[in-house]
């Protein structure tokens, strides 16, 4: 693998004009497809095989009319509504394009006992995903043109039609900016931190257009483009930093630049393959669910750092040739130049990455017990974690949907923003109105029912649609007993088939999904990690320690979600309007991401630690060296991964806004305290044992060379005599 990389580097470096043209050239070709072939992203959540969804897939066939999206119009004013107040309502959202009816609430009976609050439910022909953007500015416009002032009514639109995708916004340019700072503060020069940033810049780039090139023939979550942008942004500046970081090092050695950017390219460069590649793993393991939105977020994510990384190793070396010393501080480059010449090395005094790595040893003891424990408190609020999709009342509180949502809890009870839908079908229409009555009769005694609306018939009258409004509100966790109970009573009627549906019944079923889902994911995407960092560090013990430093990663960083936007602590800091459940998907997503980039930091430190005990360290000395040679370019990676993460903090959407949390906490917890506190610690206590591979499995597994052994044998160069006169990055 190094001598592959090696080839594959100085490849680069020496044509480095026609790498570069060919890198953009791809990146314009990706645009020019974009720009042809995008598509719509959608906020529709589909979950094949439970019983909601296959409700609604039978209401497209049987009920088109009652299939499509939905909007609810709330009316309201400070004296009772009376049929001239709410008519130009009514009026207005049936002109929508495309909305098949706008019902008066009069006549449905959609009128508070007060009098004060009326709901227009407006009906779309259709689907939500097929929803085009006209539709839903004609929609949100509603309540322009009611004021609530001088007597007149107030709208508010709120219904799935309400929900605003996730945008790409100045928010994200943050992260970017705090990247670049940190960037030009570890290098000590414009042009190595201008390079890096760029470089990622590209690899983003075309990952993005290629993705948005699919929208035109992929049906994509709106949350996907954002999901991998965060990733892309993140895993390109951290592997080219960590790159351009060990070309700097060889560079002070006296090496040759071309010679110094195929040795980078051989040695870091390995670590970035196999870093990528659990990070990828852990991003396309999410398929295995059975959830095509979470399919579709995973790869589009997945293909992303696959573009970072395939920039990482050829595109950097290209543009590394261009930079020439200036790569370096300027207070370094006159002796380099010069050191290359005369033949030796630069010798750069130790860093605080030495000095914390011999700390760490010293005080392993107190380091663990200390650690581990503040981590397992940390975790402990993760216990009252609750689980949902997103509802109107975690929006932020000026928007439309949010105002629509608190009337509707105000004027008619939590319950009426997460009603049901019974979904009744039988071969006849006399069996059908039979077991419509059956299901009304049951439904009214289930507990945590309000009411019952009457039902609506198709045409031929075999299928019918009953709305079931709950007590409480649709993230509510006694509104999944309301469902269960009503789904374990309805199973009981004859003659007919009994399905429950409508977006909160989707939602607990997504949720439950996702939760049985999750052991299997986490056994399939560790495990493969697992055997794939045992094939970088040729060691048992390193693998499982690096997937039990994870586990204590995550469940603190849920403890600390959890905290935050399920229970309130510190909200304000974080732009949370109203703290509640989390989103079903955030923890199997957390995971996936969270595991790949952990196991970054793990390949970046340890396999130097692997390098030098390789190259004749013993185990104490090459875990000093490694740490020491390591932890300025890994203290950077964090930063700049969490300012990146940390920029999607101050999104609109919520959705965003938590999962940007949980991976900059994420990443901020296990950079610092599990890979650079507790990894040393753990490393010093096994000694030569770290690296203990059973005879029989080292013959079984293949030797990849990730630290360059082979390579250096090639090149016929003996180790250094002392290599913590250098300091790498």
């Amino acid at each position: 693998m190094a001598t592959l990389l090696y080839r594959l580097g100085r490849a680069c470096f020496g044509r480095r004009g026609l790498v570069v043209a060919v890198w953009l050239l791809l990146l314009a070709l990706m645009g020019g497809a974009a720009a042809a072939f995008m598509g719509t992203t959608t906020n529709a959540f589909r979950m094949p095989g439970t019983e909601s969804q296959r409700a609604m897939d039978a209401l497209q066939k049987q009920f088109p009319q009652a299939a499509g999206a939905t909007g609810t119009v709330v009316v309201t004013s400070d004296e009772k509504l009376t049929p001239a107040d709410v008519a130009p309502v009514v009026k207005d959202a049936a002109a929508i394009p495309d909305v098949v009816a706008a019902m008066d609430p009069f006549q449905t009976r959609s009128i508070s006992q007060d009098g004060r609050y009326a709901l227009v439910q407006v009906q779309f022909e259709d689907e939500i995903a097929d929803i085009t953007d006209e539709q839903r500015e004609a929609y949100a416009d509603l309540p322009e043109k009611y004021d609530g002032e001088d007597g007149t009514v107030r709208v508010e639109v709120g219904g799935e039609l309400a929900q605003t995708p996730p945008e790409i916004g100045s928010t994200e340019a943050i992260g970017v900016v705090i990247a670049a700072v940190v960037l030009v503060v570890t290098f000590g020069s414009l042009v190595a931190a201008g390079m890096t940033l760029l470089n990622a810049l590209v690899g983003v780039g075309v990952g993005m257009a290629g993705l948005y090139a699919l929208t035109g023939f992929v049906e994509l979550n709106s949350t996907s483009p954002v999901l991998a942008l965060m990733l892309g942004l993140a895993v390109g500046i951290d592997y080219s930093l960590f790159i351009t970081s060990r070309y700097r090092g060889f560079l002070v050695e006296g090496m040759e630049r071309r010679e110094a950017a195929g040795r980078a390219i051989g040695t870091a460069g390995s670590a970035v393959v196999f870093a990528g590649a659990t990070v990828v793993i852990a991003l396309a393991g999410l398929s295995i669910v059975g959830i095509p939105f979470l399919s579709a977020m995973g790869l589009a994510a997945a293909a992303t750092v696959a573009v970072a990384v395939l920039v990482a190793l050829t595109l950097l070396p290209a543009v590394l040739a261009f930079a020439g010393d200036r790569i370096l501080p300027r207070k370094l480059r006159d002796s380099v130049a010069e050191k290359r010449e005369e033949g030796g090395t630069v010798e750069v005094k130790q860093g605080f990455g030495h000095t914390w790595g011999r700390l760490a040893l010293k005080l392993r003891i107190p380091i663990l017990v200390i650690g581990v424990a503040g981590l397992a408190a940390l975790t402990l609020p993760a216990r009252d974690m609750h689980l949902a999709l997103p509802d109107a009342g975690t929006a932020a509180v000026e928007t439309t949907e949010r105002q629509a949502f608190d009337l509707t809890a105000e004027g008619f009870g939590p319950g009426f923003n997460g009603r049901l839908m019974a979904v009744v079908a039988a071969d006849t229409p006399a069996a059908t109105k039979a077991a419509v009555q059956d299901v009304t009769t049951l439904v009214k005694d289930v507990k945590g029912v309000a009411a019952v609306a009457p039902p609506q018939f198709n045409q031929d009258g075999t299928t019918a649609l009953v709305a079931v409004v709950p007590t409480t509100g649709p993230t509510d966790t006694a509104t999944e007993d309301t469902v269960h109970a009503i789904r374990g009573k309805v199973a009981d009627v004859q003659g007919a088939d009994v399905a429950l549906t409508g977006v909160t019944a989707i939602g607990i079923d997504i949720s439950e999904k996702l939760a049985d889902a999750l052991p299997v994911y986490l056994l399939l995407v560790v495990g493969l990690s697992v055997l794939l960092l045992m094939l970088v560090f040729r060691s048992v013990l390193v693998p499982v320690k690096a997937a039990l430093g994870f586990l204590l990663t995550v469940g603190a960083t849920f403890g600390l979600t959890t905290a935050v936007f399920q229970q309130g602590h510190l909200a304000d800091l974080v732009g949370v309007d109203t703290p509640g459940p989390l989103v079903s998907f955030l923890p199997i997503i957390l995971i996936g991401i969270l595991f790949g980039l952990a196991m970054d930091y793990e390949v970046f430190l340890v396999s130097r630690m692997r390098e030098d005990f390789v190259h004749g360290a013993s185990a104490r000395q090459a875990t000093v060296s490694g740490l020491g040679h390591n932890a300025r370019v890994v203290t950077a990676a964090a930063l700049i991964m969490t300012a990146v993460f940390a920029g999607f903090v101050f999104a609109h959407d919520p959705i965003i806004k938590s999962i940007g949390f949980a991976l900059a906490v994420g990443v901020l917890i296990d950079a610092f305290v599990v890979r650079m506190t507790l990894v040393p610690a753990i490393m010093s206590l096994l000694g030569r044992g770290a690296w203990w591979l059973p005879k029989w499995l080292d013959r079984a597994l293949p030797d990849l060379d990730i630290e360059g052994e082979k390579l250096r044998h090639a090149l016929a160069e003996p180790a250094p005599a002392d290599r913590d006169k250098v300091t790498v990055g």
